[in-house]
C-alpha cells in the first residue's frame, strides 16, 4: 500500500499538482457513497438491448484450497446482471445482487436505466427470461422480445401484450424448429453480450470491496472503464465529397 501512496504521489509531482493522495481507509469510506454516471453513446436507431449476467467472486481463496484441503471454505458471489447495445456494444445497464437473484427478476430493473423517451426496439435474452413478468416488461416499453421458449413449453393464458407476444414466438418456434427461429430472428446477436461478460473478467475476477455499496461502486466503475474503451475504439467517419 505505501508503494501504490507514493506512486501516485510522484504521478501527482510530475503533473505539477499539489495534492495530496488519501489513504486506503479514506478511500474505502468514500467508495460506500461513490455515485458513478457510466458514459454511453445512443445508437442509430432504436434499442437493441442484450441481457444476461456473470458472476464475481467476492470471498473465498479459490479452487486451490477446495482441492487441498477440502470445500470447507467461505465462498460468495456476486451476480451482475448486464445490458448492452447490440449496435455500439456498450453497457447501458447494469445491476449488480447476491447469487439468489434470477435473471428474470432483474430484467425489469435493467429496463428502467434506460430512460423513457429512448425507444427500445428489441430485447434479447436466454430462455431463463422467458417468464410472464419478463415479456409483460418488454412489451411495456414498446419493444420486442427475442426470448427462445423453454422446452416442453405451453401457450399461456391471458390477452395482455406480453403473453400474446411470447405466445407468438412459440408457435413459430414450433412451425420452423428452434434453430431455424433463432437464425430468422437474430437471437445470435445475444452472444455479444457473452463477449462483454469476458472483457467485464478481464479487469479482475474479483471485488476487492468488503461492504455492498462499495463493491457496487466498484463494478459499476468497470462498467463505465469498459464504455470509454469502446468510445475510443470505434472509429468516427465522416463523408468526403
Amino acid at each position: 500500500m505505501r508503494q501504490t501512496i507514493g506512486f501516485m504521489q510522484s504521478l501527482l509531482k510530475l503533473a505539477g499538482l499539489d495534492w495530496s493522495v488519501p489513504d486506503y481507509s479514506t478511500l474505502s469510506r468514500r467508495q460506500q457513497t461513490l455515485q458513478v454516471k457510466i458514459p454511453y453513446q445512443k445508437s442509430a436507431g432504436a434499442l437493441h438491448l442484450l441481457v444476461d449476467s456473470t458472476g464475481i467472486k467476492m470471498l473465498g481463496e479459490g479452487e486451490w484450497k477446495t482441492k487441498k484441503h477440502g470445500a470447507e471454505y467461505r465462498r460468495q458471489w456476486r451476480k451482475v446482471h448486464l445490458g448492452i447495445d447490440a449496435e455500439t456494444l456498450q453497457i447501458r445497464a447494469i445491476e449488480v445482487t447476491d447469487n439468489r437473484q434470477s435473471d428474470a427478476q432483474m430484467l425489469p430493473s435493467l429496463l428502467t436505466q434506460i430512460p423513457a423517451d429512448e425507444p427500445i426496439g428489441c430485447v434479447s435474452g436466454d430462455g431463463a427470461f422467458d417468464t410472464k413478468a419478463c415479456h409483460e416488461a418488454i412489451a411495456a416499453r414498446g419493444a420486442i422480445g427475442c426470448i427462445p421458449s423453454r422446452k416442453n413449453a405451453r401457450p399461456w393464458k391471458g390477452s395482455v401484450l406480453g403473453v400474446l407476444a411470447r405466445n407468438e414466438i412459440l408457435r413459430t418456434t414450433k412451425r420452423l424448429g428452434r434453430a431455424i427461429w433463432k437464425r430468422w430472428s437474430g437471437y445470435h446477436r445475444r452472444s455479444l453480450v457473452e463477449t462483454k461478460m469476458y472483457c467485464f473478467k478481464r479487469l479482475g475476477e474479483r471485488v476487492m470491496a468488503r461492504r455492498f455499496d462499495g463493491q457496487v461502486a466498484e463494478l459499476q466503475v468497470r462498467a463505465a472503464i469498459l464504455n470509454r474503451f469502446s468510445m475510443l475504439g470505434r472509429p468516427c467517419t465522416v463523408p468526403v465529397a
